[in-house]
């Protein structure tokens, strides 16, 4: 799958990814470092790719603004909860595809995962 990782989200959470063989672009590195998180939605829908991040603010966003996206996974993890957030993370990798996640915003914390169809998405907005 093709990511796009937010400023807050874990380096440990971002060679996880890659070492599954995901293609995981850095927000630092696409130069977004300073980005507000609608200019990450923009890039993440643009360059189609599923925009990882820790920032509830997307939620926001996506639910109450219905900002256009390819898709959002919120990870509901600290250092205490790594290991368990990684699992459920590759549980719902392994378990849905790509583009079963497009247009979703899909929350993950340990032992679980939601995933949830925004306004947005289904309307055309």
């Amino acid at each position: 799958m093709r990511f796009l990782t937010d400023q807050d989200v874990y380096q440990c959470t971002i060679d996880y990814l890659c070492a599954l063989g995901h293609d995981v672009l850095r927000a630092k590195d696409a130069g977004l470092a300073r980005a507000s998180d609608e200019e990450l939605l923009r890039y993440a829908y643009r360059e189609q790719r599923l925009l990882i991040t820790r920032d509830k603010g997307f939620g926001a966003l996506v639910f109450l603004v219905h900002r256009q996206h390819s898709g959002v996974i919120l990870l509901r993890i600290d250092p205490l909860t790594v290991d368990a957030v990684h699992q459920e993370l590759r549980r719902l990798l392994e378990e849905h595809t790509e583009i079963e996640l497009r247009n979703r915003f899909v929350v993950v914390e340990p032992g679980r995962h939601r995933i949830r169809i925004s306004r947005s998405a289904t309307s055309g907005d």
